[in-house]
């Protein structure tokens, strides 16, 4: 009798169930039936507005030839016809694209009008499905966005934070900044590849070396790519222009094996000669860039560790063995606030490394990372591993578990995504729960399989 009251009392509501339902319970505030929706596909000059009810019926529609600052008479001309059709108020609805989103949800703000957000991709959808053709135009995206956000296919945007504002404004500018950096290095080795291929056998790994670096700047810089005039001044007076090239970029002493291998180079023959002068001038710029490019890396990351400071979780992400304060701000930056995820799981899914689930009666299908997310997140939990895995023995235990296991053994590249997302999971709950990391329990299940290895 007991076994059969709690079989027909359990509602079977799964936690994903609860979240998603909460997660409804929120827009439904923000979209309540009692408002008209105002759907805004919006553009440069050329906005268009629509007021619709919960059944996509078009209650108005006009064209304001504005900019988006602009569009507060918009949306006063959008809570009239709302009104006028008997609703309560209205909720605006826009895809956020650009920084036009940003500028409308501070004018709807302004009014007391709810503002929702819906993904572009789901719009891209839409389009397709509402009469199987291609067709796009800013009559009927408006239209779609009103649709979608009836049906509750919308989220709520994260709310302006000064703080976590300029954290997300100083991760794009670290990316931007690593990107010419690496920009830099790589049409360096092509250059070096085609006009002088012996400079890059000097150095395992010459872009990696102060030294290399500093005799490169020497060759390139001081002498104007002459090697010539760089080979006449003899191995000894090299070796002295490398050392003050060193101590001039604030560096140690060199290692004179690289030295002696960059000066043994100039000599070398190989390479397409009759390029040498324009690849060695284009050589010494990309070097004065890579400089710029460095110098500016350390101004941004000092930064972003101050904010960090700021948010006063500097010493709370430093706690996790492996992970510096650079990194942890790097992901900060792509997340926002983490309190804003209702889960682990959820920050997993945002960045692209929860598994993707292929199940279908008797037939189990195997998992594969789904690659939806944003990709700046996944990048920049990919680049965290590289750190946690010499530092945290933890990770660096679960790593080889998962790669030299007998069963369901891993790649390398797969162990890495594993503890990636491990990565994002217990930062989550390091600030969320302002309790530092603590190794025994992040080493807890480390011994079971985890659906997200299949996926991997």
């Amino acid at each position: 009798m007991n076994n059969a009251n709690a079989v027909a009392g359990s509602s079977g509501v799964s936690r994903g169930d609860r979240n998603r339902n909460a997660r409804l319970d929120q827009l439904r505030v923000a979209v309540p039936l009692s408002n008209a929706i105002v759907g805004i596909d919006l553009a440069d000059e050329k906005q268009m507005v629509v007021v619709c009810d919960h059944d996509s019926r078009v209650l108005a529609r006009r064209t304001f030839r504005c900019k988006a600052w602009d569009l507060g008479r918009a949306l006063d001309w959008a809570a009239g016809h709302a009104t006028r059709a008997g609703f309560a108020g209205a909720t605006v609805a826009c895809e956020p694209t650009g920084h036009r989103w940003r500028i409308l949800g501070q004018l709807a703000g302004k009014r007391g009008m709810s503002f929702v957000c819906v993904q572009p991709t789901l719009t891209s959808r839409a389009r397709k499905d509402e009469d199987l053709t291609h067709d796009k135009t800013d009559e009927k995206d408006a239209v779609l966005i009103a649709r979608l956000t009836a049906q509750l296919r919308c989220y709520l945007p994260e709310p302006v934070d000064e703080t976590w504002g300029r954290l997300r404004h100083l991760g794009r500018r670290r990316e931007q900044v690593i990107a010419d950096k690496v920009a830099a290095v790589q049409q360096i080795r092509d250059l070096l590849e085609c006009t002088w291929p012996a400079a890059l056998d000097t150095a395992a790994q010459p872009f990696k070396s102060h030294t290399w670096l500093a005799a490169l700047a020497v060759v390139m810089c001081r002498d104007g790519g002459d090697l010539a005039r760089t080979r006449r001044l003899g191995a000894k007076r090299f070796e002295t222009a490398v050392r003050r090239e060193i101590i001039k970029r604030g560096w140690a002493k060199p290692r004179l094996r690289i030295v002696r291998n960059m000066y043994a180079a100039l000599d070398d023959p190989a390479g397409v000669v009759v390029h040498r002068v324009g690849a060695f001038e284009r050589i010494g710029w990309l070097i004065e860039d890579w400089d710029t490019a460095v110098a500016k890396l350390e101004v941004v990351e000092a930064r972003m560790v101050a904010t960090l400071e700021e948010l006063r979780l500097a010493d709370l992400v430093c706690s996790i063995d492996g992970l510096s304060a650079v990194g942890a701000a790097a992901i900060l930056a792509e997340t926002g606030d983490l309190a804003r995820f209702a889960s682990a799981r959820a920050v997993v899914k945002h960045a692209g490394l929860a598994p993707r689930e292929r199940l279908s009666g008797t037939f189990t299908g195997r998992a594969r990372l789904g690659g939806a997310g944003r990709p700046g997140l996944r990048v920049a939990a990919w680049r965290a591993v590289w750190g946690a895995l010499h530092n945290n023995p933890v990770y660096a235990e679960r790593y080889r578990h998962l790669t030299t296991r007998d069963d369901n053994r891993l790649t390398p590249t797969q162990a890495q995504t594993v503890v990636a997302a491990a990565i994002l999971r217990q930062l989550h709950a390091v600030v969320t729960t302002r309790t530092a990391w603590d190794p025994a329990i992040a080493r807890h299940g480390l011994g079971r399989t985890s659906a997200i290895t299949a996926a991997a």
